[in-house]
């Protein structure tokens, strides 16, 4: 456990630009790479469906459809993000088309690392503009979403990106048989 701590901390660190909470994100990050663990040793494709969003920064897209899902499957699916080389902070326009969908804010929302476990613990993983960094592992079902990155973009190109992942969420519901 003190190793998933350290490490997590190591790998927030690294891109942190304000570090006056960080020993909290990586508590989080940590807490959330030691239930990835435990789903693996446990029950794979077991429980509820496990879902995760993988982009370059998680900053902007995958943080969009993490919270769109998260609210949308009202506790019957497990939803995580990730990104192959995190940003430092999510998009500050991303919280607030959120918030204009009637989305609760992810005021907890932080670019996070993608870790091993926790692709080995996703059901389904969600690809959103990171190309061949997204590793792959087998008995995962994999989906690619082609979404604009909405960094730097204006509210009403993030407003178009929210709506086209909002759209995907939808099919993606529809699917998954564990979650109503």
């Amino acid at each position: 456990m003190q190793r998933v701590i350290t490490d997590s901390y190591e790998r927030l660190a690294a891109t942190a630009r304000v570090t006056t909470h960080l020993v909290v994100l990586a508590e989080r990050l940590a807490a959330e790479r030691l239930d990835a663990l435990a789903h693996i040793e446990g029950a794979p494709g077991s429980g509820l469906p496990r879902v995760l969003f993988v982009c370059s920064h998680n900053a902007g897209r995958s943080q969009l459809a993490a919270a769109l899902l998260a609210h949308r499957a009202q506790g019957h699916v497990t939803v995580s993000s990730a990104g192959t080389h995190p940003a430092s902070a999510v998009e500050p326009v991303v919280a607030q088309v959120l918030t204009e969908a009637g989305v609760p804010s992810a005021e907890r929302a932080f670019p996070k690392p993608l870790t091993d476990e926790v692709v080995r613990a996703a059901d389904i993983v969600i690809t959103m503009g990171c190309g061949d960094a997204c590793p792959v592992v087998a008995g995962r079902r994999y989906l690619d979403w082609p979404v604009a990155d909405p960094e730097g973009a204006p509210i009403a190109v993030v407003r178009t990106l929210r709506d086209a992942i909002d759209a995907h969420i939808t099919e993606l519901l529809d699917s998954l048989p564990s979650a109503a």
